[in-house]
Order: structure tokens, then sequence, then C-alpha cells
């Protein structure tokens, strides 16, 4: 089965500044791809540029088997697109927006759209420069789901959306995947893409540094141990040891990233007198913050 998204050595300069640089990139059918990055990762470059909204420099990409350049329009009609600067047309209500989005794209699943509109509370007969930030994401929601698309792109989806409306939205996105439809969710909530994401991908100065599913990489990643002793430590007796870093002390405690054999740690512990061990595999939120420890060439985008 072909990838809904597949891009080799994609990159995109801005003079002589960079955007994304020789980015293999995969986003399989049925699968809720996470793209994290901090601001000024690439993110938002890589998403103009698959959709043509801007023309790479070098590098080749296909979006549902489908060249970038020579077919963006049919492209744009069978994917759903959720941009993270959401902008609507204050004069008009949801329902108008509806009606203007099916005549560009041919058409849209009325059903689904009921389904929608019902499942997300969004209002549809009042103005959206009368609504919330949140129910004007609602409409953007609607707007991205609406005609059923093989592939979703969804940039920051959740900005200004309450609890309820994410679980809602989150159930959405499994019911997506499930039904062979692909989600490219780029983001920098790493609580949100936790949460959905059958696999990460993560982009570092225009740059992919690692692509993979995230129990894989929680497995392969580096254990958290919090330690505490009968009397305070000085952490530098642990931070001497190879693959340690220690990320928090206080008094009688010290945490401590693992990265290899615990035995070191655990025998230098024993030996400052340990009373108490808390052992866990590093959260997404660590593992993230694990590519990002060393600076890189500053970024010109999103």
């Amino acid at each position: 089965m072909t990838a809904a998204v597949a891009t080799h050595r994609l990159t995109k300069s801005y003079g002589s500044s960079r955007g994304i640089v020789d980015l293999d990139l995969t986003v399989e059918a049925g699968e809720v791809l996470g793209f994290l990055g901090p601001n000024g990762a690439g993110k938002s470059t890589t998403i103009r540029t698959l959709l043509d909204f801007q023309r790479a420099t070098s590098g080749a990409a296909e979006v549902l088997g489908l060249d970038i350049r020579r077919d963006s329009v049919e492209i744009r009609r069978r994917t759903g697109y959720l941009s993270g600067d959401l902008r609507l047309l204050d004069r008009l209500t949801a329902a108008d927006h509806v009606a203007w989005c099916s005549h560009l794209r041919g058409g849209h699943d009325e059903q689904v759209t009921t389904e929608l509109v019902e499942r997300f509370g969004v209002v549809m007969d009042r103005p959206v420069r009368d609504l919330s930030r949140g129910n004007r994401q609602k409409v953007g929601l609607l707007l991205a789901f609406m005609h059923r698309p093989e592939l979703l792109i969804l940039d920051e989806p959740t900005s200004g959306l309450d609890p309820l409306v994410r679980a809602e939205f989150d159930a959405l996105l499994r019911e997506t995947a499930a039904d062979g439809r692909a989600v490219l969710l780029s983001s920098h909530s790493l609580d949100e893409v936790q949460r959905v994401a059958d696999r990460v991908t993560i982009i570092r100065d225009g740059r992919l540094v690692v692509s993979d599913s995230v129990d894989h990489l929680r497995e392969n990643a580096v254990r958290v141990l919090e330690l505490r002793f009968g009397e305070p430590v000085d952490p530098q007796d642990f931070a001497v040891l190879d693959g340690v870093d220690v990320v928090h002390t206080d008094g009688d405690r010290v945490d401590v990233h693992v990265a290899g054999d615990l035995k070191p740690v655990l025998a230098r512990a024993i030996e400052r007198d340990l009373v108490d061990l808390v052992a866990r595999h590093a959260d997404l939120d660590e593992l993230f913050l694990s590519y990002y420890r060393t600076p890189g060439p500053e970024a010109v985008d999103s």
C-alpha cells in the first residue's frame, strides 16, 4: 500500500537560512504520526511544502501517491488541513464556511458533517467573529474532517479546546486511523501526542532526528531513577559515571537519567546508604528533551 506521505531528502531553504534539510518523512495509511518539535524546528515549513503552499528547494515528495507540485490541487481536495494559525472569514457563519469549502472541494459528506457538528457542539448560525477561540477551533476541525479525507494534516489542532472536547477529538483520531486513513499531527504538546500517536517523528533544526513507535522509544530510552539516602549526598558522585545525567537534587534525594547499564549507579547508591529507590522508563516529555539538550543552529520557522 502506498504511504500517505513520503518524502525523500526534502529541503526548503530561505536564502542562506534553512527551513528543512534532507527530510525523509513517512506517514502510513491507518496511522497517527506525531510530528514533534519546538517552535522553529521546521514543522510548519514541512506542512506548507507538502501542500504546495511553497516550493521545495530540492528533494522529492508524494502525498497519497501524487506529486506535490504536479498534483497539488488533487492532493488538497483529498486532504483535510487545519492550520496552526487558523483564519476564518469573520462575517460568515460556520454553515457558510461549510458551504463555501464544499463548493471548492466538489462536495462533502452530509452525514459526517452532521455527526461532527453534534459531537463537538459546533455553533453553526453565528458569525465566527462572535465566537470564542475554542468555538472557532471547532469550526476548523469541522472543515478539516467533513469530507472524510484520506489524509488529515493537523497543526496544533487542540489549541483553545476544553478538556472534554479534546477527549472527543482524541477518539475521532483513533476512529480515523482505524478506518485506514492517515493523520499527520504536528504539535509541541507532548501530552497530546503521547495519548494518540502510533509513531513519533522528532524534528530538530530542520532535520529528522528520530522516528519510531512511542512504545519502542520508551523501551530503548533512558531509565529514570529516583534515589533517596539516609543523609545528603554529593550529586557529583553519580554525575561522573558513564551514561548518567543528574537531573534533580534535593538534600537526601538525587534523580538521575541512566543510559546503559544500571549496575554502576546502583552500586554507588548502595555505598552511599541508599534507603529508597523508584525506577521507571522516561515518558515522552523526557525523551523529547533528551534530543534537545545540545544547542543547534538558529531556526527560521516553526
